[in-house]
């Protein structure tokens, strides 16, 4: 196998992580926020927040750093119309993704805190639950948006 078609899979195993892991995480906060049961809620997010750590943050390094090489190597121009839009989408869904990581980490030590002291989880988990879910959608409709960029190579 040649390197650029090692570097392509890469890119394309990593996008793949990227969107199933932030697609995975997403299903499971949302099932999560609706339960009844303060330590489901707890293992949503201890795992959301390994997730991330584990997959997504590997995939957000690898992605540039792929997409750069196959670029320089394939041809193309940071110019070109489909190579900018991909780089603001990026750019856009990764703006949307580290403030989502810091509300992951408060969410789930706002859960663990409730479950130590017995006390119901105060009105500013609700506030950082709806404002996750609000990033997460631009994030996810970029990621989207890139991946139709990447295959249609519009001028």
């Amino acid at each position: 196998m040649s390197a650029y078609l090692l570097v392509k899979t890469l890119h394309i195993l990593s996008a793949a992580v990227l969107f199933g892991t932030g697609l995975g995480i997403a299903f499971f906060m949302v099932r999560s926020h609706f339960a009844d049961n303060l330590q489901q809620k707890i293992y949503a997010a201890r795992n959301t927040v390994l997730a991330d750590t584990l997959f997504t943050l590997p995939a957000v390094v690898l992605q540039p750093v792929t997409g750069i090489w196959l670029m320089l190597h394939a041809g193309f121009r940071f110019t070109d119309f489909w190579i900018m839009s991909s780089i603001g989408l990026y750019l856009l869904a990764g703006a949307c993704w580290l403030p989502v990581v810091w509300i992951q980490l408060r969410l789930r030590d706002l859960l663990q805190q409730a479950a130590i002291t017995e006390t119901p989880l105060p009105a500013i988990y609700r506030r950082l639950f709806v404002l996750w879910f609000a990033l997460g959608w631009p994030a996810f409709i970029a990621v989207m948006l890139i991946f139709y960029l990447m295959v249609a190579k519009p001028l």
